[in-house]
């Protein structure tokens, strides 16, 4: 009986063991600047009145040797507007720009993001901050 109870331990653990070897399939991720070049990634937009729109560009720069395409823009909230040329193919050395909008329905301190998709799993968060003033 104890022989029986041990057996089946054993081929238990052994089949938990087994489990947890598989090979991984998990794929190295790109780093983003090695690929491209951002500015304005982290920008300031300093003093903005009550109400009055107002509206950055961010430059992407392809700064290596494969093309890298542009698929999509996502805001962390509505009063931020992206514009960009979806599925826009940005070629080795070229440039490409993302423009974000903020409607400044804001008084006091604000912080928003955006998030920007890239072809090979790239994704790039962009943030802006400033302090909307009342006129």
């Amino acid at each position: 009986m104890k022989h029986s109870i041990l057996m089946v331990f054993m081929f238990f653990v052994f089949g938990q063991i087994l489990a947890q070897t598989a090979p991984a399939t998990s794929q190295v991720q790109k780093d983003i600047n090695k690929v491209l070049k951002f500015t304005n990634d982290n920008y300031n937009m300093g003093n903005i009145p009550y109400g009055k729109p107002t509206e950055f560009v961010v430059t992407i720069e392809n700064i290596s040797a494969a093309p890298v395409t542009l698929n999509n823009v996502q805001v962390s909230c509505g009063c931020t507007t992206p514009k960009f040329q979806a599925n826009a193919i940005i070629a080795p050395g070229q440039k490409t720009t993302v423009t974000l909008g903020f409607n400044g329905a804001s008084i006091g301190n604000f912080s928003k993001s955006a998030t920007i998709f890239l072809s090979d799993n790239l994704i790039k968060t962009v943030n802006f901050s400033g302090v909307g003033v009342q006129q």
